[in-house]
């Protein structure tokens, strides 16, 4: 999707559809929010099948769909792929579960990834993104956002157990499950790529676990301390850890990707932040930010209306499906001066909601900020200037906001 608007004077909302692919491929969705947040900050939607879902865009009540499981549950789906078809995981896929069970899993997991305990991978994600950003060093063309599919794997993989060879496959797999109609990603019908994705990423981990069982080989890695996870004092079952493994590997790989790509993005098109950044390293740690808050690359997220609940000036009946949209809070005007400015010097970009809210804010967000730091890091002191090389092409998805292709020329930076 375009992450700098156009003009949005001739939106309709009595004709919006916030289903339309293309919205979000060639399209420019973030007038159509700037409409909705003034006018309609809830609007309903009925698709041609039946199928219908509330939306809030603006911060505040984002905040509250994504906070509050007492109103807004977790348990029949979280990702708008999966309206109108209740998630057979519900309950037992850790995100699709409420608390406390969600936070029984969820703690001891967490444990393993605040900023404290990743900062001991800094040296090793350090030397995986300067190999990654290697081949760019000759000045040809580098197509950033399609090799970035694969920069989580080579940063998390050591981490979750995965060994390298198997990266690229999980990398696909992921990838199908989040734009399940991208014709990168796309294996028949929508409903089929999504089938076909879920089995083979479940059945994956189900491997691994049969695998270290049947070995006795104990290690570090989160998959393995999936095993060890006792909510409510029961050990999981293989088919629980193969939940939870499946949702730890779709959160590892499908948004810092598109994070990465639509952050150098926006400092291609703003040459002068580029030079502000490289100038001042440290103002890396608020560029992080503000790239999260620009890309928002997990666009929405969705939950069902536990009671009727007043909301935005309307209620979403019992049962509902409440849509909130993440790319839409992150530029509302009553949180961010200027919203739709990119600029690594605002203050209060670190309230952004990128990361979700409340029980479900992204557990990996402490690896995910220092991935990107890094990165960053090691792409400004490499290089003097970015240009593009091509037209970029965005992912044909309306859960994650990113692009399939993004080339760019990085010229050299010579040391003094």
């Amino acid at each position: 999707m375009r992450l700098t608007p156009g003009d949005g004077r001739d939106v309709d909302l009595d004709r919006v559809d916030l289903f339309d692919l293309d919205l979000y491929t060639s399209g420019d969705p973030h007038p159509v929010w700037d409409v909705m947040r003034a006018k309609a900050p809830l609007h309903h939607q009925v698709l041609p099948d039946g199928r219908e879902f509330w939306s809030v865009t603006r911060y505040d009540d984002v905040c509250r769909v994504l906070g509050d499981h007492r109103e807004f549950t977790s348990e029949r789906g979280t990702v708008v792929t999966h309206l109108g078809v209740d998630d057979p995981a519900a309950g037992v896929l850790m995100t699709s579960t409420d608390p406390p069970r969600h936070t029984e899993v969820r703690r001891p997991l967490g444990s393993k990834l605040t900023a404290r305990a990743v900062k001991s991978w800094e040296d090793r994600i350090r030397g995986t993104i300067v190999r990654f950003l290697e081949p760019a060093l000759d000045g040809g063309t580098f197509d950033l956002a399609e090799r970035a599919l694969l920069l989580p794997a080579m940063v998390t993989g050591p981490l979750l157990g995965i060994p390298e060879k198997d990266w690229e496959e999980l990398v696909q797999l992921t990838a199908m499950v989040t734009a399940p109609s991208d014709p990168h990603f796309k294996t028949g019908s929508e409903a089929a790529t999504l089938a076909i994705s879920h089995h083979e990423l479940v059945t994956y981990v189900k491997e691994w676990v049969k695998r270290r069982r049947a070995t006795g080989d104990e290690d570090e890695s989160l998959l393995h301390h999936l095993m060890s996870v006792r909510p409510a004092g029961e050990p999981l079952t293989d088919e629980e850890i193969a939940l939870d493994g499946y949702s730890i590997l779709l959160g590892a790989n499908v948004t810092t990707p598109h994070t990465v790509s639509g952050t150098v993005h926006a400092l291609i098109e703003r040459p002068e932040q580029f030079r502000k950044a490289q100038a001042d390293p440290s103002l890396i740690p608020n560029l992080v930010e503000e790239g999260l808050r620009w890309t928002s690359a997990a666009c929405n997220f969705m939950r069902y209306a536990v009671s009727d609940v007043e909301i935005a000036g309307g209620t979403i009946p019992a049962g509902g499906a409440a849509v909130a949209w993440i790319g839409s809070a992150n530029r509302d005007e009553s949180q961010f001066t200027d919203p739709h400015t990119f600029d690594i010097t605002r203050s209060g970009a670190n309230r952004q909601v990128a990361f979700g809210f409340g029980a479900h804010y992204c557990i990996g967000a402490p690896l995910a900020r220092m991935t990107l730091r890094i990165f960053f890091e090691e792409l400004l002191q490499r290089f003097e200037s970015l240009e593009l090389d091509g037209e970029p092409q965005h992912l044909r998805s309306y859960f994650i906001a990113g692009m399939t292709h993004l080339p760019i020329v990085a010229k050299k930076r010579m040391t003094p």
